[in-house]
């Protein structure tokens, strides 16, 4: 079994996996799917949140990631940059979803000097919004160099692959979608009609989404 797979195993075990067609869900970012990830639930279980902080930790040196400061996006990715920077010493910030509306006004909240070297921790990637949103307060607030985000699990939208693209940032991911799907369909952790409907969401989940009567979504980060 490969670490996506490995990873994909521990989400289903933990059942942070759930599928639901009638009615679908709703993401934070008003897409509909039939299939959510929360991973939230794994840093309730030592053991699992242990193997993926070690996979965190495999990736950065396997990528040979260099790097200054973690920076977890909230609020699902800030447990995993702490996890992370206590393991490997280093320095931490979290980034607000917006900037504060009173003091400072800030969205970055921590410190780091200007310039630092910045490597993101998110939980999962769908359509890549907070990742993105992220970075950018990062960089507008400490002129950052952003070295990559990584996360446990990536739904492999092309939305976020073509964000990333444009902005230039790399894209890490424990596991991902197309290996949860194998491991669940052979395990028996979905049905046969939940099995269909997940790969006929991730074959094109915008078309999904709009089969389903979701609107139009806008352009993750101009």
């Amino acid at each position: 079994m490969t670490q996506e797979e490995s990873i994909a195993k521990i989400l289903l075990d933990a059942k942070a996996v759930k599928v639901s067609v009638n009615p679908p869900f709703t993401w934070n970012t008003g897409f509909l799917a039939p299939i959510y990830c929360d991973n939230r639930l794994l840093i309730s279980y030592p053991e699992e949140r242990g193997l993926v902080i070690k996979g965190f930790k495999d990736l950065i040196e396997q990528n040979n990631l260099e790097f200054d400061v973690l920076a977890g996006t909230a609020t699902a990715g800030i447990p995993w940059a702490s996890f992370l920077a206590q393991e490997l010493n280093k320095a931490m910030v979290y980034v607000r979803a917006q900037p504060k509306d009173y003091g400072k006004a800030k969205q970055v909240e921590g410190f780091m000097p200007n310039g630092a070297r910045v490597l993101i921790v998110e939980d999962l990637i769908s359509t890549g919004r907070s990742s993105l949103t992220s970075a950018k307060a990062c960089q507008r607030e400490y002129e950052a160099q952003i070295v990559a985000v990584i996360a446990i699990f990536d739904y492999q939208m092309e939305l976020a692959k073509t964000s990333f693209a444009d902005a230039n940032i790399n894209l890490l991911a424990l596991s991902n979608f197309s290996s949860l799907v194998k491991v669940a369909a052979e395990q028996s952790y979905l049905t046969k009609e939940e099995k269909d409907n997940a790969l006929s969401w991730g074959a094109n989940p915008e078309a999904w989404h709009k089969a389903h009567g979701g609107k139009e979504i806008l352009k993750v980060v101009k």
